[in-house]
């Protein structure tokens, strides 16, 4: 399965936001599993928008048909975009759904450790996460080295809750300083009008 990454930084929000509701269509696309987005909670302007894919063909299939003509509805509203491919290694809890929230957390991980990196979200982050109040559920994908965790929140009081009362403990026995090169993070507050599910 494949996970889409799009974050764009945009000029004129409300016709970003008109644009991305047009995207509803993907509810009938052959392979389609969900999409979600919204804003930064820590970057303005800057827009995130996560779909999830069953395969790479299905994607690829999209992009030679309706995704051009979708995607022109948001023609002008932004500066920059980046778009970033993860093949789906895990499900974090539960598949996403609703939610308020999400979590984004992009991590260079250091040659040699992916394996370890890997082993550590099953084994630490995931049960550590999948019984925290307000967690929703979770994807986690990688790209070689790189990896991207998206978990989704009931509200930022849940997420703000896990972070001061489990995430600490959780980073020291992941051996996570060990792992990583480097990661960006930020909080998705999620707009409702952009979800799309199948």
């Amino acid at each position: 399965m494949l996970i889409k990454w799009v974050r764009c930084r945009v000029t004129d929000r409300a016709a970003f936001t008109l644009g991305q509701e047009r995207w509803k269509a993907l509810a009938d696309v052959p392979g389609f599993r969900g999409q979600w987005g919204g804003w930064s909670r820590t970057r303005l302007g800057v827009a995130h928008v996560f779909a999830w894919w069953w395969s790479a063909d299905d994607y690829a299939a999209f992009l030679t048909g309706p995704h051009d003509g979708l995607a022109a509805g948001q023609a002008g509203s932004y500066a920059e975009i980046s778009v970033r491919l993860f093949e789906l290694e895990l499900i974090i809890g539960a598949e996403p759904g609703a939610g308020n929230v999400v979590r984004l957390a992009h991590c260079d991980v250091l040659p040699g450790r992916e394996e370890h990196f890997v082993r550590a979200q099953a084994e630490v982050w995931n049960p550590g996460m999948e019984d925290a109040p307000g967690m929703l559920g979770g994807l986690f994908g990688r790209d070689e080295q790189e990896f991207l965790v998206l978990t989704w929140w009931q509200s930022e009081q849940d997420h703000g809750r896990y972070q001061r009362e489990r995430f600490p403990r959780l980073r020291k026995a992941s051996g996570a300083a060990e792992d990583l090169a480097g990661i960006n993070g930020d909080l998705v507050v999620l707009e409702p009008t952009w979800t799309v599910l199948p």
